[in-house]
């Protein structure tokens, strides 16, 4: 499986951020000072919507939480190669899970307390689910999968190697529709496939995160439908949530300890979690992020149907959700068509080069059976056009090809940013079967060819599914986080940051979006 975990910009902020003298735990490992009160947490993305909460409970605890936030799979991946002892104190991830499916990431937790629950839904537009004549207490995801069959429902979804929400949804279909009565085997998957490639079929918005995916939907206006937890899906407005009946996956959102912690801060997570549980605490928390309480006595917020649903069972070793998620990213998803806008400008000389260098060699590990990659590099202008596509026959002649060409990149000219993403465009056209996106990587502003109003208009005149083309930009050296970030909001895309980290971490987080 093609799936890397470039970390680096997460480690490398972290790092600062956290540094400190060591002392032992109580369990004889290497533990840095904890300041009582001030707990670190590694946290699934989503829980940002959890400050007011927390603020609530640091006046009546004292404890402060100081989370950083990134995907649940991700945050396994930190786990099991041992990036976060020392550095986090605890863990509060959508889902154990994936979690307890890695043995190198499961010995690091020591404690486990679920906090709330959001299950797996379907936010879908009311006329559309008018159209298809639904009760939505009666869809099952085979109702689904005939819509999506028959043309009459397109959706967005989150990328499952990155986010638990798409993981859990990816779970959920592939078990239904395989019709599996107990956890997922290898032969449910191969069962389930002609199926889910049908179903995989109606996504048309892909992401790293919930919250851009949202935005996406809203922006394009152009998607019937949202497959993600309840929990986001009811703060969006104008959908109808619908649960399907034939059984769903539901995140509890355990907040558990880290055995690299010493037992100081083990009880003040232990205090943090028996806080949250508090029916109060439990009351606020339905009543404003939309999750459901875990303690019986809280009835569940407004707008959350009280109706039981099947949990279906979890897959029950990595294997097989690995090999679905492979099976997903390299044969049931729709193909990636990318092209990088690459600044080769003269400021480019030298290290920098060199590191836009090692950071596309290594991203080439990552490509998927099917995606096309065209490398544009550019300086007073486009200097060059190369389309390479890695197909599932022979995968190593065009990921050889990207690597060639980018060993072949040179510095030279000055920096036309505008211009080389009118190029870009015009090179993409429309796509309806593809994820279609630009990257831009650039160390400067703009300083020859069209400038932003022209490139304003220009996107103007984009018509159809070309106009909804996002532009990802990289922060990166000396650009200009105003004109990238402008960039991002008119092409509707989403600026990455590699000056306070790495080029190799911006690449790889960008491999969510498309």
């Amino acid at each position: 499986m093609r799936r890397r975990r470039l970390l680096t910009v997460l480690l490398a902020a972290c790092a600062v951020l956290t540094a400190c003298t060591g002392q032992d735990g109580d369990d004889g490992d290497t533990a840095p000072a904890y300041q009582r009160g001030t707990l670190r947490v590694l946290a699934s993305s989503e829980l940002g919507d959890m400050t007011p909460v927390l603020d609530q409970v640091r006046e009546e605890t004292g404890i402060t939480v100081r989370p950083t936030y990134m995907g649940t799979l991700d945050a396994v991946d930190l786990l099991a190669r041992g990036a976060a002892d020392g550095t986090y104190d605890a863990v509060w991830l959508a889902s154990n899970d994936y979690l307890r499916l890695r043995p190198e990431a499961a010995e690091k937790v020591v404690s486990e307390t679920p906090v709330m629950s959001s299950p797996v839904a379907i936010g879908v537009r009311p006329d559309t689910v008018a159209e298809l004549g639904w009760q939505p207490e009666d869809v099952t995801w085979a109702d689904v999968e005939r819509a999506v069959r028959d043309g009459k429902l397109t959706y967005g979804m989150t990328d499952p190697t990155r986010s638990n929400s798409g993981f859990a949804t990816l779970v959920s279909v592939a078990s239904a529709l395989s019709g599996a009565q107990s956890a997922l085997t290898d032969a449910d998957v191969r069962r389930a496939t002609p199926r889910l490639k049908e179903f995989f079929q109606g996504q048309q918005l892909t992401s790293g995160s919930s919250g851009w995916l949202a935005q996406a939907y809203q922006r394009r206006g152009t998607v019937d439908a949202l497959l993600n937890y309840e929990s986001v899906l009811l703060g969006i407005p104008d959908l109808t949530v619908i649960r399907p009946r034939d059984g769903v996956i539901t995140a509890d959102y355990p907040l558990s300890s880290l055995r690299s912690s010493n037992a100081t801060a083990r009880e003040d997570v232990r205090r943090l979690a028996e806080a949250l549980r508090e029916p109060e605490v439990q009351r606020q928390i339905t009543g404003t992020t939309h999750r459901r309480p875990v303690v019986a006595a809280v009835p569940p917020g407004p707008g959350l149907d009280p109706a039981r649903r099947r949990e279906l069972p979890f897959p029950g070793s990595r294997s097989v959700a690995d090999g679905l998620l492979d099976s997903y990213q390299n044969e049931l998803r729709r193909p990636s068509r990318t092209v990088y806008v690459l600044d080769t400008s003269g400021s480019m000389q030298g290290d920098r080069l060199d590191r836009l260098k090692q950071a596309l060699t290594d991203l080439t590990g990552d490509f998927r059976d099917r995606e096309e990659v065209t490398l544009m590099p550019f300086g007073s202008q486009v200097k060059d056009v190369r389309t390479h596509v890695v197909d599932p026959a022979d995968p190593a002649r065009g990921l050889d090809g990207i690597r060639r060409d980018t060993e072949a990149l040179s510095a030279w000219g000055d920096t036309a940013i505008y211009t080389s993403l009118e190029r870009a465009y015009d090179h993409l056209r429309a796509d309806k079967d593809t994820f279609t996106s630009i990257v831009l990587m650039t160390d400067g502003e703009n300083t020859t060819g069209a400038d932003a109003g022209a490139f304003d208009s220009f996107h103007a005149s984009l018509t159809g599914a070309q106009r909804d083309i996002p532009v990802f930009p990289i922060l990166f050296g000396d650009s200009d986080r105003a004109e990238l970030e402008h960039i991002a909001d008119l092409t509707g895309g989403r600026l990455f940051d590699a000056q306070q980290g790495s080029l190799d971490g911006a690449f790889e987080e960008i491999r969510g979006y498309q």
